[in-house]
């Protein structure tokens, strides 16, 4: 690996090339926050699927992607003299620094969620107004799910064993299933929303990350299904046309792969 020379050499390589782009380039020139913002988003799910893939060439290459737009983002701010990108490694180096306690001062610590919960402690003291300011409107569903229960047990509201969550999905899901009879739409989706909360919950108790492993799933049905296509086009029969029983035989063939 790189020495901290090494390092700091390549970071201000990428710092100089930034400056040539933003100074020489038509396309560079013309980038704002804005018009980066939604391709900055990609960039990140981007990362996300190499991760999940466990490529981590493609993960050096996601996380060059990202960095080149923390640096972008900086070199703009730069020019209105709003801030730069030594003012953002120095603002996350304090923000470490003063939620990191036990390392850095004298709070004792036993464990993990005693991290948490002092990180949770420490960012109301900072003028927070809600322990759930932390979590963005835009991320989906299911991640802000999660995020959100992870955020108020760091409080500690929370369920004490995993066994309570679970009656918690078990009640969920009776209610769902009465709505589900009654036929009202709204009533049941509200439901069904509880329903995947609960869920979200309990696999947070379990330690699984639920979007990881929602993920995980729709590659594995993605994969199985284009095996499925790909068989049907070798007998020269849409899919439409095959039955059920003829497509699961071909499925059953692609779970074994």
């Amino acid at each position: 690996m790189n020495k901290r020379a090494k390092q700091l050499e390549a970071f201000d390589r990428l710092l100089t090339i930034m400056d040539e782009l933003r100074a020489q380039c038509p396309w560079d020139k013309k980038q704002t926050m804005a018009s980066l913002r939604h391709l900055t988003i990609e960039e990140t799910y981007e990362l996300g699927d190499a991760i999940l893939d466990n490529n981590l060439d493609e993960v050096k290459k996601e996380l060059g992607d990202l960095l080149l737009h923390i640096v972008f983002y900086a070199k703009i701010a730069s020019e209105t003299q709003d801030f730069d990108i030594a003012d953002v490694c120095h603002g996350i180096c304090e923000k470490l620094v003063d939620r990191h306690p036990h390392i850095y001062g004298d709070i004792n610590v036993d464990n993990e969620e005693d991290v948490k919960r002092n990180w949770e402690k420490l960012k109301l003291k900072e003028g927070k107004a809600s322990v759930l300011e932390g979590v963005p409107n835009s991320l989906p569903a299911l991640v802000k799910a999660n995020r959100i229960q992870d955020k108020v047990a760091g409080v500690g509201f929370d369920w004490e064993k995993p066994g309570q969550v679970w009656e918690k999905v078990e009640e969920e899901l009776k209610e769902f299933k009465m709505e589900v009879d009654s036929g009202n739409q709204e009533t049941i989706e509200n439901e069904f929303g509880d329903v995947l909360f609960s869920m979200v919950n309990y696999a947070r108790f379990l330690n699984i990350n639920p979007e990881n492993a929602l993920e995980r799933t729709n590659k594995k049905f993605s994969k199985r299904f284009q095996y499925l296509e790909n068989k049907a086009k070798s007998l020269n029969k849409p899919l439409k046309e095959m039955t059920l029983a003829e497509m699961d035989v071909f499925w059953e063939e692609a779970k074994q792969l």
